[in-house]
């Protein structure tokens, strides 16, 4: 049986993602902080998809977590057919913060760790000449929400590098870049949801339906449902300056809720 390794597999879009990977016949190897989480998000997908599900408890910004990563994303005898580097989390520091703390994990987390997991994965799957590398960036890419947005636009450069690097490898690196969703990822950071209407905000089970699917069709970029699409291709042709008001927008909703 085919095997998926998601970071972040154990909330929000990387628990979507798993079940949805498990639904499809994949047996899964998560990757979280929570030990505990982990050995019940292990058990609820084992019993409810009867799937093999291994844990490697991890903390991403911790350069020596990362090991027992590679090792398994490289092992020959087990391969992994599926990254998804999903592991991420909410930011809500101002750039001119003295301590920098939060920015730094944050750029380890979803950035550094993309790199090298993403880099493993892919000298594994090209030497076999399969594989699919699913990366989480955001509909932020195209707006300005601080360093957040920054790490995310990093994310889908990165992605559409990558992707070109490993053209007729027969390996397919893709970034999905979800809108807002329905996750605990505002609260985890102490940030007000923005005041959306509610057909702006997506599933979680969606973003993951979209991005293997998307992943399989051999799409680099892949924002799921049209609505975001029509968003982002307005983004794209608009002034600079509308991204800039939409993201003052936003911030200021949060504020008033915060």
């Amino acid at each position: 049986m085919a095997t998926a390794l998601v970071t972040g597999g154990t909330s929000g879009i990387g628990k979507a993602f798993a079940a949805e990977l498990a639904g499809r016949g994949y047996d899964l190897v998560l990757v979280a902080r929570d030990e505990s989480r982990l050995s019940r998000t292990a058990a609820e997908l084992h019993d409810r998809y009867g799937c093999d599900v291994e844990t490697l408890r991890a903390d991403l910004a911790v350069r020596g977590d990362l090991d027992p990563i590679i090792d398994r994303l490289t092992d020959p005898d087990r391969p992994v057919d599926i990254l998804v580097n999903d592991a991420g989390f909410g930011l809500n520091a101002s750039l001119l913060a003295e301590d920098t703390t939060i920015q730094e994990r944050a750029m380890a987390v979803m950035c550094t760790a993309v790199l090298i997991l993403a880099g493993a994965a892919g000298r594994s799957m090209k030497a076999r000449g399969q594989g699919i590398i699913i990366n989480v960036s955001s509909v932020s890419a195209w707006i300005v929400k601080g360093n957040y947005s920054a790490i995310k636009r990093w994310v889908l450069t990165y992605t559409q590098a990558l992707a070109l690097e490993l053209d007729g490898t027969g390996v397919q690196a893709s970034a999905v870049c979800p809108g807002w969703v329905k996750t605990e990822l505002h609260e985890r950071a102490g940030v007000a949801r923005p005041k959306l209407p509610g057909w702006a905000w997506v599933e979680a089970s969606e973003v993951a339906q979209c991005a293997l699917d998307g992943a399989a069709a051999g799409k680099t970029v892949v924002i799921p449902t049209r609505k975001w699409r029509a968003a982002v291709w307005f983004l794209e042709h608009s002034p600079g300056a509308l991204a800039r008001t939409v993201s003052s927008k936003i911030t200021k909703s949060r504020r008033s809720d915060g």
